[in-house]
């Protein structure tokens, strides 16, 4: 939403990632230019009138992409990415390579610290706290929203939570489906919230969206077991694919 001076750069920068052949920018309930930034460099537009929220963006994103698979061919693979990369969008291009290989179902950005980020790891440690809890994986980065997934993965992943509990509540679907995870270090560069008020209501929103998503999952009993994940989480390395039923469900995919 309002990116209208970075969403340009973010999809040229786009095109460079291998196998990237569709962009799809949805622009939800923007103000200022960002749909017509978007189509001038290339992108197929969508417009929310309104803001509806992330989840619901990804959402949209994903039937548009649907829409435009062949019918006769495999469906593309879904490559989320935030407007305000910028340039430096061209970096998530090793996302590509796990999920197209078959190594994992989904691989998830792992960014480099950012400068001035004013976070104090409150949102973070509740959504890896949450993961861990649900499937056994202690996920370095578990708010990414820069991902590639198979359709299958997608799938898994439904019914999204709103706001800013999509993320983790996306992981912990996909994990207790058996899916295959894997973080991967990239170097995306985007906004980061400061520590003035702005960025403490942000981050307080965030924290609410979270807890909300996680307490649904919990009193739906989207989990696993203990039992069911114990020897996967005690194998489990940073940056190494990670199935919380072990490698039998792994290799049956």
């Amino acid at each position: 939403m309002n990116e209208e001076d970075r969403i340009a750069a973010t999809v040229r920068a786009s095109k460079a990632i291998p196998g990237v052949d569709l962009i799809i920018v949805v622009d939800d309930g923007s103000t200022d230019e960002t749909k017509l930034r978007a189509r001038e460099a290339g992108a197929i537009t969508v417009r929310h009138t309104i803001n509806r929220g992330k989840a619901s963006a990804m959402q949209t994103g994903a039937n548009v992409a649907g829409m435009h698979d062949q019918a006769e061919g495999e469906p593309r693979l879904l490559l989320y990415l935030d407007a305000d990369l910028g340039d430096s969008a061209a970096e998530a291009a090793p996302l590509v390579e796990p999920v197209a290989c078959g190594r994992a179902d989904c691989a998830i950005a792992v960014l480099p610290p950012a400068k001035g980020a004013g976070g104090h790891g409150f949102v973070l440690g509740l959504a890896r706290s949450a993961i861990e809890k649900a499937a056994g994986w202690r996920p370095v980065a578990p708010l990414s929203g820069q991902r590639c997934m198979t359709r299958e993965a997608f799938a898994a992943s439904q019914p999204f939570a709103p706001g800013w509990g999509v993320e983790t509540a996306m992981t912990i679907r996909m994990l207790v489906a058996g899916m295959t995870l894997i973080e991967v270090p990239c170097e995306l560069g985007h906004r980061v919230s400061t520590r003035d008020f702005a960025g403490e209501m942000h981050r307080l929103r965030q924290w609410i969206d979270v807890r909300r998503a996680v307490t649904s999952l919990a009193l739906a009993r989207v989990r696993l077991p203990r039992a069911r994940f114990a020897q996967a989480a005690a194998r489990q390395r940073d940056y190494e694919p990670y199935c919380a039923l072990g490698e039998a469900a792994r290799g049956r995919r």
